[in-house]
């Protein structure tokens, strides 16, 4: 029997135990719930208990929104911090229950999602390359580069790429590209000295 909301929490992220939801809704955590639901592929409850709450709770919001778009039926738009805070974490958690139907539905969306926050292709891209699927995970690293250029930690995260693949010649560049825009970018800074070691 689960009674502490930190290991309940902890659980969800790694299962679907039933415990874990009784005990959400034994104490009232709805937004917990609601991502039980959706995980266990409840779309039609997760997503009413996601609106009873997101007037008051901007996770909410994201949420409903993110199930819109999984059904295809946009009616509101998140907010710029929603998709910083939450797009990258939840996609996450989708891949690590199999839910490929739901991440492809939702990147569909990566580029109405980029003009509300010119980030979003970075955060897929970043996500898909942690999760072991480089080749997704590059193209929609280059995609961010070719519509939002002037990010260093993007450039920084391409060049890291690069260096862990012992392209040093595209790390190089990468870094060049990071420093040319933010010049004291410490960990382009510390990566270019050792690329440099590596080289000589």
């Amino acid at each position: 029997m689960i009674l502490d909301y930190k290991k309940a929490k902890e659980k969800l992220l790694t299962e679907l135990d039933t415990n874990c939801q009784q005990f959400f809704v034994k104490n009232g955590y709805i937004l917990e719930n609601a991502y039980f639901e959706l995980l266990s592929d409840n779309i039609g409850k997760a997503k009413n208990l996601f609106d009873a709450i997101k007037e008051n709770d901007i996770r909410a919001h994201w949420a409903s929104f993110m199930i819109s778009m999984i059904e295809g039926n946009i009616r509101e738009y998140p907010s710029y911090f929603e998709l910083r805070n939450f797009l990258e974490i939840d996609l996450n958690i989708l891949i690590n229950y199999f839910k490929g139907d739901y991440v492809e539905k939702i990147i569909r969306y990566s580029d109405f999602m980029f003009t509300i926050n010119p980030e979003v292709h970075k955060f897929i891209g970043r996500v898909f390359y942690n999760k072991g699927y480089n080749e997704q995970g590059m193209y929609f690293l280059e995609r961010a580069k070719s519509y939002f250029y002037h990010d260093p930690e993007l450039h920084y995260l391409l060049a890291y790429i690069y260096y862990k693949d012992n392209n040093f010649e595209n790390t190089e560049k990468a870094l060049n590209d990071c420093l040319r825009i933010l010049p004291e970018y410490y960990p382009a800074v510390n990566l270019l000295k050792k690329v440099k070691k590596q080289t000589k």
